[in-house]
């Protein structure tokens, strides 16, 4: 049977979402970010605790040294730089445009060698100035002596002529003043030329200023200024002005200076011998001298500066190297009893529950190793047992290390 068109009626209710169903659906919403909420901070924690854990301590390391029987033993430790005692900022006295440079860094120079020219075009035209006035005096001074040639002959004819009664005193007198005014000429046109002597001097002293050259043997570590470049004895304050054109350092003057603290200033003296290592070449002992002691020390830092000297110069010492030396006490005799079988610093050991012990690194890992410490010699103490001479201790670190913790070695 065929239902009428008119009796089919849209059903829009159908529809309608229930209440039932939308309190469902707010729900799952609203647990949704409550999740989203409480995992993130969660899993930033986590991260963050993953990369501290997968950080490692840095520590600093040294090697433990080989005991000596008897010998000189290590009184004081410290650490400084080499440092030149003859090291000079080559200027030029003269404010001037730079017209050549005869050097380079690592050059080698000698005392009085041409380092470089400044413009001298305008102390070359004084100078040439200063030495026309001195020919024009001179010039002056040979007239004047032929007219006073010429004036003594007058002089002498006038004398004979009053003698005879033939001329009068007045003419005798114009002719004796006409030959010593001519006389003061000649002295004054002579204090001219001393005039102009001391002019070409100092012009002259002005166009030497224009070289720059090595005021003693070194060699050039530094190269301030360029042709074109303008250079001056004072700053200028624009930036634009070199005060130096090259630094020259005398490596036979190089030398150790170091800072020790006040506290153990005692155990240095003069011509104390002294072990030198230099950071480039960790395995070279350098035998060295205190040269001396400056007397005054830092109230910020509470050190006192040492100098100390090289008992023989190497090419491979150079200027501002890092080194550390070792102050030697007497030489002593072969003590009686166990032998040491090494000493490292007092730093790098540690104890625990009366215990001491030492962290090894090996392959990047540290080892605890027990130790039997024996007597203090300076900064370091004799080790019995437990390290052997060679072994890398850590000196320096956190306090939070334990065996077999990956480390990075501070360099």
């Amino acid at each position: 049977m065929a239902t009428h068109p008119q009796s089919i009626k849209p059903d829009l209710g159908s529809l309608r979402i229930g209440d039932a169903h939308r309190k469902a659906g707010a729900g799952a919403g609203k647990r949704f970010v409550i999740i989203v909420l409480v995992i993130l901070p969660l899993a930033a924690i986590a991260a963050a605790a993953y990369a501290l854990r997968s950080q490692k301590p840095v520590v600093q390391v040294m090697t433990a040294s080989k005991a000596e029987a008897g010998g000189r033993q290590s009184l004081l430790n410290a650490s400084g730089y080499v440092t030149p005692r003859r090291r000079a900022t080559i200027a030029a006295k003269i404010t001037g445009r730079v017209t050549g440079v005869f050097f380079d860094e690592g050059t080698h120079v000698r005392q009085g060698q041409l380092l470089a020219t400044l413009d001298d075009s305008d102390v070359k035209r004084a100078l040439e100035s200063a030495k026309a006035d001195r020919d024009s005096a001179q010039a002056t001074i040979a007239d004047f002596q032929v007219q006073l040639k010429n004036a003594k002959i007058q002089l002498g004819r006038a004398e004979q002529l009053q003698k005879a009664g033939v001329q009068t005193q007045e003419n005798l007198d114009n002719a004796s003043m006409a030959a010593d005014s001519l006389t003061a000429k000649i002295a004054l046109a002579k204090q001219q030329v001393a005039g102009a002597d001391a002019r070409i001097s100092e012009a002259q002293q002005a166009v030497d200023n224009t070289v720059i050259r090595a005021p003693f043997d070194g060699i050039v570590v530094s190269k301030d200024a360029q042709v074109g470049e303008m250079v001056s004895p004072i700053s200028a304050g624009g930036g634009f002005t070199r005060t130096g054109i090259a630094t020259i350092v005398d490596m036979n003057s190089n030398e150790i200076e170091v800072d020790v603290n006040e506290s153990y200033i005692a155990r240095v003296l003069p011509n104390q011998p002294v072990t030198a290592t230099l950071d480039a070449y960790p395995d070279w002992q350098i035998p060295c001298k205190v040269r001396t002691v400056i007397p005054t020390a830092d109230r910020q830092k509470a050190t006192v500066k040492v100098r100390i000297s090289f008992l023989k110069l190497d090419p491979k010492i150079l200027p501002d190297m890092g080194v550390k030396v070792a102050f030697l006490s007497e030489e002593q005799p072969k003590a009686k009893g166990p032998e040491p079988m090494t000493y490292v610093p007092k730093s790098a050991v540690r104890s625990e529950g009366g215990t001491a012990f030492v962290y090894l690194v090996h392959d990047g890992k540290v080892e605890h190793r027990a130790i039997r410490v024996g007597a203090d010699r300076g900064t370091d103490v004799a080790i019995m047992a437990g390290v052997m001479p060679g072994d890398s201790l850590v000196v320096a670190g956190p306090a939070t290390l334990h065996d077999g913790d990956k480390v990075e070695i501070k360099q």
